[in-house]
């Protein structure tokens, strides 16, 4: 399945999704502060979306209330992200490593966790 591209609402209501396992739109837009709160339409539209873009599924009915749940993992969704930034770059990460080393977001202990997850990797091939 070729994960979809999802926008920043699409991702905050996946991200109530993944925290909370299953819920109603209502709930979904609950889950927003309450300032700037999405409206109900808005979140019903897009989660409606998400449906067809094979994201998440309807599980249940519940009186009028239709129950949803992620069908895309948190883990998948995250390296979709993480290929598109890097195909700003043309796939390099040089770039965007740089920037995080620069910036202060990237500490020894995230290298020495790469490498070992390098290692890792290697030795089961």
């Amino acid at each position: 399945m070729k994960l979809p591209k999802l926008t920043a609402l699409e991702l905050q209501i996946m991200e109530a999704l993944w925290n909370q396992r299953r819920l109603s739109i209502r709930e979904v837009q609950e889950t927003f502060p309450e300032p700037g709160r999405p409206a109900y339409t808005t979140i019903q539209s897009t989660v409606y979306r998400l449906e067809e873009k094979g994201a998440v599924r309807r599980v249940r009915k519940i009186g009028n209330a239709h129950i949803f749940e992620a069908v895309v993992s948190r883990r998948d969704a995250s390296g979709r992200l993480i290929d598109d930034l890097l195909s700003l770059f043309g796939g390099r990460t040089q770039p965007v490593m740089a920037h995080l080393a620069e910036s202060g977001k990237l500490t020894l202990d995230d290298i020495r966790e790469a490498e070992k997850l390098i290692r890792d990797l290697h030795r089961k091939k």
